[in-house]
């Protein structure tokens, strides 16, 4: 029996809709969590085996010291990765935020994106006013006003995006990694029965990725189902972000990229210590999979519509 943490509309439903949990050779019991920080901390705690996260939570696990592995890699446009203004801000450009209030929930990857975006601007997280605020707060807060921009994530970036309530300030391309990552229990990969099916997982899950690249629209239908999402607000989100992940290899880029996640943490005291991020990675299942920096697919959308 595989025990694997989910999100809402998160690899449960992608394999059930490309057809990749029929057959299964062993057994899947399933969790759902409302985000990667509790997700892992459940594979640190042994209640589940193995789960889906972005590209910072590992960090923030990582430097607490939890029992986890990375084990599979994906590479996305970043393009979903955004710092969201409402559409009649008079601020232009990220240099612009200064002195200004941006909400963004810790240890997401909306916090690392804002760092290195405000760093790219030349200013500081000292600079402006951080609100930490989780989705829904920042949602509220940033439609009534009371925030002058937020630093978020795909779908919620689709959502303000085709509602009309927002536009792109700036994004994650060419700041971001745009990596996500699946991260196994120590204890699962050292049972020999566990590790083949989380082998097996992972191959499942590159395959339904592969089918989500070709068919936005009927996942776009499937994941607004399983979300709540408007269809429209779906499939804005699979074209801009969530379906142009493509499988790479957790190679020396992929790791000297995280590191530098966990060391900008680490100096911010954001998090307890510095580590090194290899030392949680296990390759067994990269195969022949191409190189971490291998652009992401596209549907040559323009992000910040």
């Amino acid at each position: 029996m595989l025990r694997v943490g989910d999100q809402k509309g998160g690899a449960e439903a992608v394999l059930r809709a490309a057809g990749e949990l029929d057959h299964l050779p062993y057994r899947v019991t399933w969790s759902t969590f409302t985000s990667g920080p509790p997700l892992l901390e459940a594979i640190n705690a042994k209640a589940v085996d193995f789960g889906g996260v972005g590209n910072t939570p590992p960090v923030f696990a990582a430097g607490a010291g939890s029992k986890i592995t990375v084990v599979a890699a994906t590479h996305g446009d970043p393009a979903g990765e955004a710092i969201l203004v409402p559409r009649d801000s008079p601020l232009r450009s990220a240099a612009d935020l200064k002195g200004r209030s941006i909400a963004v929930a810790q240890g997401s990857s909306a916090h690392f994106q804002l760092i290195a975006s405000l760093a790219k601007a030349g200013l500081r997280l000292s600079d402006v006013q951080v609100k930490l605020l989780q989705p829904a707060d920042a949602l509220a807060a940033f439609t009534s006003g009371k925030v002058d921009a937020w630093a978020v994530w795909d779908p919620y970036t689709s959502q303000v995006l085709e509602s009309g309530r927002g536009r792109v300030l700036t994004d994650g391309r060419g700041v971001v990694n745009g990596l996500g990552f699946q991260v196994a229990a120590p204890a699962a990969l050292a049972d020999a029965k566990k590790a083949a099916a989380i082998g097996d997982f992972v191959e499942r899950l590159r395959r339904a990725q592969d089918w989500v690249y070709r068919h936005p629209e009927a996942w776009a239908k499937v994941w607004s189902k399983e979300t709540g999402l408007p269809y429209e607000v779906a499939l804005a989100s699979v074209k801009r972000s969530n379906g142009t992940r493509i499988a790479v290899a957790l190679d020396p880029a992929a790791v000297a990229s995280e590191q530098k996640i966990a060391d900008t943490f680490a100096e911010l005291r954001m998090i307890p210590r510095k580590f090194r991020f290899a030392d949680f990675v296990d390759t067994r299942f990269d195969k022949n999979l191409p190189p971490s920096t291998t652009p992401a697919r596209s549907y040559g959308m323009d992000s910040s519509r």
